[in-house]
């Protein structure tokens, strides 16, 4: 599967400029998957869900299903968190997967930089950054040593074909589910 990052700092923008590729991409005909990375940890099972009494009683994996989706939530307990190949392993395939946070992961990213803080680029330290999306000019990123483009973070048909040139992602001969699967 071909892979893209979108990296940042919190609150740059991410989650919004991933929200805003996605109908882009699959209007492209792209099959089209997510991985965020939740460094804070999360919980899908709301406070008094029957399955968290599974969980209290010792079930490693508990699957949630529904007519609209299923979730298979694993606890790791010890394991700790598993490296980003092997979650991308238990996907089903896609043309593309956009990946959120994962700012340390091997892949190619775009990093998202969004109002008047003054931190220094992500690309400066990380060869994986190929691109910028910003709503300020980046003057900094002429520096780098390298080519790296760098977006109106408004433009995001601009963004969607950089990434699918990028990526040289095409349509798969697979459908697209009809069902909240992107």
């Amino acid at each position: 599967m071909r892979r893209f990052g979108v990296t940042g700092l919190s609150d740059s923008g991410k989650t919004t400029l991933v929200c805003r590729l996605l109908p882009r991409l699959r209007s492209r005909g792209l099959h089209v998957a997510t991985v965020k990375h939740a460094h804070h940890g999360f919980d899908l099972l709301s406070k008094g869900h029957p399955a968290q009494a599974w969980r209290a009683a010792g079930a490693r994996d508990i699957v949630l299903a529904g007519p609209d989706r299923f979730a298979h939530l694993r606890e790791t307990g010890d394991d700790g968190e598993p490296p980003l190949d092997r979650l991308l392993e238990r996907m089903e395939p896609a043309d593309l997967v956009l990946i959120e946070g994962y700012k340390r992961g091997g892949h190619d990213k775009i990093e998202v930089r969004r109002g008047t803080g003054e931190a220094p680029l992500l690309a400066a330290a990380d060869p994986t950054v190929v691109a910028i999306a910003s709503d300020r000019p980046v003057p900094a990123a002429a520096s780098l040593g390298r080519r790296v483009p760098v977006f109106d973070i408004d433009d995001v048909d601009a963004i969607a074909s950089f990434v699918v040139s990028h990526c040289g992602a095409t349509q798969s001969d697979e459908p697209i589910l009809a069902h909240g699967t992107a």
